[in-house]
């Protein structure tokens, strides 16, 4: 069996006695050396399962195995570092903090393709240079599994899209197992192979890109055949005039007279599902530690 980065069976974590369920029952396998976009709305649980899957949260019921610790980095939204350090100073703390796994040239070449100076006071960077200095301490431990949550939010455009190329081609090399949580869908899309979408605290599709993409076509069609869709599962269908779109898994055929039939993309996948909660989750074949959800 391949070897898994990260699984979680049954996971459910609560705040509180009495407080909400940030997570409920999700269950899913993330192979190593896979790249995971994770995505979904504000509030869906994102940041819980990846604060879970760091070990900084213990789960309320159900399990989550991970890789070693030691062999694991994480990068919070908030990405704390110390303000009264600077650069050079940080980044010698994560070569002491990792002793015979500290990768310098990596950590060295990210903050100096920032143009900062080793000398520069933490607490005087920007939102974005600090993001680079947690980048660069994160690859320096030349983790096994790396969890990123929102890692480029505070970025302009360019400095976003060159850490990301430094980021995937880090991971390509060194087989690194990447779980990104963002909102940008296009730089996942390109970046990632395999996906999770949380909402209301539960996976609602889980698997690698290409199969849950395979799984679901776009039906575009007049609004008086929409009773030919009853076979096939729906997860969302939008009128416009007499013509109707659903995006479905087929469950057999349908007839190309009638209907147009194409492949979703990325983004057009992720909203059709986030604007039907009740549509039934999926996962592709091999996704999930437990079996059960796919439809």
């Amino acid at each position: 069996m391949t070897e898994t980065a990260i699984e979680a069976e049954g996971l459910g974590l609560r705040y509180g006695r009495r407080g909400g369920w940030a997570l409920r029952d999700c269950s899913f396998r993330l192979s190593r050396g896979r790249v995971c976009a994770l995505v979904g709305p504000n509030g869906a649980g994102k940041s819980s399962l990846l604060t879970l899957a760091a070990g900084l949260a213990h789960p309320t019921e159900g399990t989550l195995r991970t890789v070693p610790r030691e062999t694991l980095a994480y990068v919070g939204q908030d990405k704390p570092l110390y303000p009264q350090l600077t650069i050079g100073e940080t980044l010698r703390m994560g070569h002491e903090l990792n002793p015979g796994r500290w990768d310098a040239k990596t950590a060295l070449r990210i903050v100096e393709a920032g143009g900062l100076d080793p000398h520069a006071k933490v607490r005087s960077l920007s939102g974005g240079q600090r993001t680079r200095v947690a980048l660069a301490l994160a690859l320096g431990k030349r983790p096994g599994l790396l969890l990123l949550d929102e890692p480029m939010a505070d970025l302009d455009p360019l400095a976003r899209h060159q850490l990301m190329g430094t980021l995937m081609a880090d991971a390509a090399e060194n087989g690194t197992s990447v779980v990104m949580s963002s909102h940008i869908l296009t730089e996942l899309e390109s970046a990632c192979d395999y996906l999770l979408l949380a909402d209301g605290g539960r996976i609602r599709l889980s698997g690698p890109i290409d199969e849950v993409n395979a799984a679901h076509r776009l039906l575009t069609g007049p609004v008086a055949a929409s009773a030919e869709l009853a076979p096939h599962t729906v997860v969302e269908t939008r009128t416009t005039g007499r013509q109707l779109t659903a995006l479905v898994r087929l469950r057999g055929s349908v007839d190309s007279r009638t209907w147009q039939t194409t492949h979703p993309s990325l983004e057009e996948l992720l909203l059709a599902h986030l604007r039907s909660p009740d549509a039934p989750p999926f996962a592709a074949e091999g996704s999930l530690a437990t079996a059960g959800v796919q439809a």
